[in-house]
């Protein structure tokens, strides 16, 4: 291990404007990807539920945002033809305005954080902030902004993401890994994430997914079908999904194993999720610990590797994405699900995580007028903190500086991808009217 001071880790930091500058990050080379948009799109649907792709096309065709938010493969072959930093943190990977949201932390207060880590992986720290930068543009536009006001929101997240980043390299390292947000008072998309995360208590998903096993509403209770969205399993794909549960209780803390064993199964489904996610296999098993009242759903996600993964050969992961999943998870987000953790079903990896726990987010209409920066504010912090806890405040911030040139240079990415989004978003639309005429 090298061991360096402070000043040397601050002054590496200075060193890479050197490889890329900060006024730099505006550029946008389309025409150097490896491949064309929908051909990267359909390499990632190999191996999933065939039944599903057209699904998953179908929900992207509805808009420019729903389209970027199914096409983090396409960014990321993009984002790999644009000069990087080399400044190494965790990311996201799928860093976009509706990927944070409202969730019950372990002590049972509603915090607000990322909360979608399928794509998660060690990367270049700005690769994060583009995608977030053309999220907030698609988002402005779809809530009725002008282009002016949704390249002020881009602004003032950078902006508030470095003076963060540089007050994070002042702080103790300690302090760093505890660091409450305290903007979330000032956004009210987040107060609206909070308000439907309270009310999404595991007896609202009680009730929201399962019905009784017959007309008598005190009969036991199944889920209850609603294809192709959530459907029910054989008994053998019950069988094999409950027998993963075997390697995910080893994997626990002891505390944690104890409560699970509390729990009985009582049914599973197969769930479609997300978009991004749209033809992974996704179970959910309900269980019951003390009667009826107390239900638990877990979710067991497929996961396969990054979107980045092929654009960063040394980044270190593990060989389960189950488990590269959680352990993103856990490097950026202040407090994680008590039942997170990995398993596997034959070949294919999973993570799991509790169903609807108490979780909101916020929708794209929330975002009108003020509220687009005041939450764009708001991501920027939460970014901030989750690269300072998994990478270097004192490298980020001796890059940014004051961040200005980066935050205008970040606002002009974030136009351009977002014009780009929606040319590769029309290009779907078109390929699949020609697909349903032939």
């Amino acid at each position: 291990m090298q061991w360096t001071t402070p000043r040397e880790r601050r002054k590496f930091g200075q060193a890479r404007r050197k490889q890329v500058g900060r006024q730099q990050h505006d550029g946008l080379h389309p025409k150097a990807r490896p491949a064309p948009a929908l051909e990267l799109l359909d390499r990632a649907m190999r191996g999933r539920v065939p039944s599903l792709v057209k699904l998953k096309y179908e929900m992207m065709a509805e808009s420019p945002f729903a389209y970027f938010r199914g096409a983090a493969p396409v960014m990321a072959a993009d984002l790999s033809v644009i000069p990087s930093t080399g400044i190494v943190s965790q990311l996201c990977g799928d860093a976009h305005v509706r990927n944070l949201g409202a969730f019950a932390a372990p002590d049972g207060r509603l915090v607000f954080d990322i909360n979608d880590f399928d794509e998660t992986i060690r990367g270049p720290f700005e690769w994060d902030l583009k995608r977030m930068a053309a999220s907030l543009v698609l988002a402005g536009r779809s809530a009725g902004h002008k282009e002016g006001s949704a390249r002020r929101a881009v602004e003032a997240c950078m902006e508030r993401y470095s003076a963060q980043m540089h007050a994070f390299a002042r702080m103790p390292l300690l302090e760093v890994g505890r660091f409450q947000v305290r903007r979330m008072g000032m956004a009210k998309p987040v107060h609206a994430a909070l308000l439907k995360a309270e009310r999404s208590t595991p007896l609202n998903t009680l009730q929201q997914l399962t019905e009784p096993r017959s007309t008598d509403a005190s009969a036991p209770r199944h889920f209850r079908e609603s294809r192709p969205m959530l459907t029910r399993v054989s008994a053998a794909q019950t069988a094999r999904v409950l027998a993963s549960l075997t390697p995910y209780r080893a994997m626990l803390e002891p505390q944690r194993q104890h409560l699970l064993s509390l729990y009985r199964p009582v049914d599973v489904a197969f769930k479609v999720v997300g978009t991004g996610s749209v033809g992974l296999r996704d179970y959910c098993i309900y269980l019951e610990g003390n009667g009826a009242g107390d239900p638990l759903f877990l979710q067991i996600k497929e996961e396969t590797a990054s979107a980045y993964a092929p654009y960063l050969p040394d980044a270190q992961s593990p060989h389960h994405n189950g488990q590269r999943a959680a352990d993103g998870q856990r490097a950026m987000q202040l407090q994680t699900d008590p039942f997170l953790g990995w398993t596997h079903i034959g070949p294919r990896t999973f993570l799991v995580r509790q169903l609807n726990d108490h979780k909101g987010s916020i929708e794209l209409a929330d975002l009108a007028g003020g509220a687009l920066s005041a939450y764009a504010e708001v991501c920027g912090e939460l970014l901030a903190r989750g690269h300072a806890r998994s990478g270097d405040p004192l490298v980020i911030g001796g890059y940014l500086g004051s961040g200005g040139g980066f935050a205008q240079a970040l606002a002009d990415f974030g136009s351009a991808y977002a014009d780009q989004t929606e040319k590769d978003w029309e290009d779907l639309c078109r390929t699949r009217k020609r697909k349903n005429r032939a």
